[in-house]
């Protein structure tokens, strides 16, 4: 586990069985917190947001892969929150979770539906807590990351070194790329980048090292 301080509020990652980041936004003034991709251990997430001193009041997902949605349902009947996610993604809650189940073997509850959509722009928020949607398509159809105050919550979209594969259902690289360096890069360089696996990064460092990213500025030339 690990967790990322300011003075106004914290982000708390755990990751289970696939090794999944998932986080916990909270402002410990207010005591309320948002919950981005629950995917697995719900029971270890709920005692996390206790230990911080805040409650869950909204679920937001990166995008709808099985790896990142499996606690929903669970943190969602503990919490009462209302489960929020991008509406290209909606057909992976609806059946794509089952196709995933059975070719990794794993028993897994059909997640819910979501109680709103996410739109590029829109503000995710709870008392102390406000972030704000990036649309960032190609990992899915549906992926979004969530900016706040310097924070990035990636997804599966920009990791360290890398980026998300493409290679499943709906899964579109040049589109990925292109989501990165469009909406991503903007972001000011010392923005962490707080992704869905692995370690965390900065803007910065991925602008100058990541290969994918390079390769793009290079096809494109000077702006």
């Amino acid at each position: 586990m690990a967790c990322k301080l300011t003075s106004s509020w914290s982000a708390t990652s755990s990751w289970g069985l696939f090794q999944e980041n998932c986080y916990i936004i909270g402002n410990r003034r207010t005591g309320e917190a948002v919950c981005i991709d629950p995917g697995d251990e719900p029971e270890e997430i709920l005692h996390l947001a206790k230990d911080m001193g805040v409650q869950i009041k909204l679920i937001a997902n990166s995008h709808a892969h099985i790896d990142h949605i499996m606690a929903v349902g669970p943190v969602k009947q503990q919490t009462g929150s209302p489960f929020l996610l991008h509406p290209n993604d909606l057909w992976l809650v609806e059946s794509g979770w089952q196709a995933a189940a059975a070719r990794l073997s794993i028993d897994v509850e059909q997640p819910p539906l979501p109680d709103a959509s996410l739109a590029h722009g829109d503000i995710v928020e709870v008392a102390g807590v406000r972030l704000e949607v990036i649309y960032s398509p190609g990992h899915t159809q549906g992926s979004v990351c969530f900016y706040a105050e310097k924070m990035l919550f990636s997804g599966d979209t920009l990791f360290q070194g890398t980026v998300g594969r493409t290679d499943l259902p709906g899964g579109d690289h040049p589109q990925m790329i292109s989501s990165i360096v469009d909406r991503l890069l903007p972001l000011p360089d010392e923005t962490i980048v707080l992704p869905g696996h692995m370690l965390e990064t900065s803007i910065a460092q991925e602008r100058q090292t990541n290969p994918f990213i390079l390769q793009e500025l290079q096809r494109r030339g000077p702006q």
